[in-house]
């Protein structure tokens, strides 16, 4: 393993990537844009953020794949397979790649068709997944947990997982990352660290919806507790282990995602209790919270495999067909729900 790491996708979390691993080892991120690129390079900054000299930029994706043996791609979920399809020809057996993109791919089917179409696990696919079909790479990571970008480059203690099926894989994850206040653990449940980094941004966005309207505790921890119960039962459905959904990938990437302003997720659920509708807070939100297509992809999901999953479906209503908030908070209060714990 070569002493330069790479990074694909300059957002906030490809920033943050980015300098982590700049305490142990050289980093060449790639942009497309050069602009950002002569940013980095000249000014040793990005998006507001000091970044060290030991980072370098590239717009040609080729060089990464060249340079670095172990990648980070950090891109959009939408943006992910094309991404794929540009650097996997570049890819070689030896290369590790590791993702950091919370969200699903649907393939062929376009966002904006998610309401006229069925959609099973057949047509979902995680990142791994996509990178399994665009690349000739076999040893495949994902690395999710609760990272709140603004408070790990504030310098403020974190820790995240790194899922793999592959011991390597996590153990140069945990080498490269690894520093005084950034702690990465280890676990070999990839799908189900995948489907519980995505699966969240759902519950984050009603737990947004509840800072909002000015609502408390109580209601806030029915909330993450019954959407927990949500994201098992799809998982548990999928045939995926969900025991990640129990660790710090699981319900402390929830709790942090459904409780912070710094989150865009629940930041996009705030905006909505204040009256904001969803193609408002797409035409200006820099970085759209991956929470919207999420939310989409798992309603369809959960219809298609007989999922009870009110919480998703009153959000997915509220998100896309402007149901009022307050009346559907109440319809959730009062919805059957029998027993508490089901799926231990």
């Amino acid at each position: 393993m070569n002493k330069t790491v790479g990074v694909i996708g300059m957002g906030r979390f490809g920033t943050t990537i980015a300098k982590l691993l700049s305490e142990n080892v050289n980093v060449l991120v790639f942009s497309r844009r050069k602009s950002v690129c002569d940013q980095i390079n000249n000014t040793h900054t990005h998006l507001g953020v000091h970044l060290s000299e030991r980072i370098r930029a590239t717009d040609d994706i080729k060089e990464i794949a060249d340079t670095c043996n172990l990648i980070f791609p950090v891109v959009p979920s939408k943006s992910f397979r094309g991404m794929m399809r540009n650097l996997g020809p570049h890819l070689r057996p030896y290369h590790f790649l590791i993702h950091a993109t919370k969200g699903f791919d649907t393939g062929d089917i376009k966002e904006e068709d998610y309401e006229k179409v069925t959609i099973s696990r057949r047509e979902v696919h995680t990142m791994s997944e996509v990178i399994e079909q665009e690349s000739i790479v076999a040893r495949i990571g994902c690395l999710a947990g609760p990272n709140l970008s603004k408070e790990i480059l504030e310098g403020q203690p974190a820790a995240t997982v790194i899922a793999s099926q592959y011991d390597e894989v996590v153990k140069v994850g945990q080498e490269v990352l690894n520093s005084r206040w950034f702690k990465v653990y280890g676990s070999r449940s990839l799908r189900g660290t995948e489907l519980a980094g995505a699966l969240k941004n759902v519950i984050a966005i009603g737990a947004g919806i509840l800072g909002g309207l000015g609502m408390g505790q109580n209601i806030w921890a029915m909330l993450i507790s019954r959407g927990l119960v949500e994201m098992i039962n799809l998982a548990r459905e999928l045939g995926i282990d969900s025991k990640g959904f129990l660790g710090v990938a699981g319900i402390g990437d929830l709790v942090a995602t459904a409780s912070s302003t710094k989150s865009r997720n629940y930041t996009l659920g705030t905006r909505l209790a204040n009256g904001e509708s969803i193609e408002d807070i797409r035409a200006n939100m820099t970085e759209l919270a991956e929470g919207v297509r999420t939310i989409q992809v798992m309603k369809k999901l959960c219809d298609y495999h007989g999922i009870n999953a009110p919480i998703t479906q009153t959000l997915y209503k509220v998100v896309f067909h402007g149901d009022n908030i307050l009346d559907s908070l109440e319809y959730l209060i009062n919805y059957p729900y029998h027993i508490d714990v089901d799926f231990v």
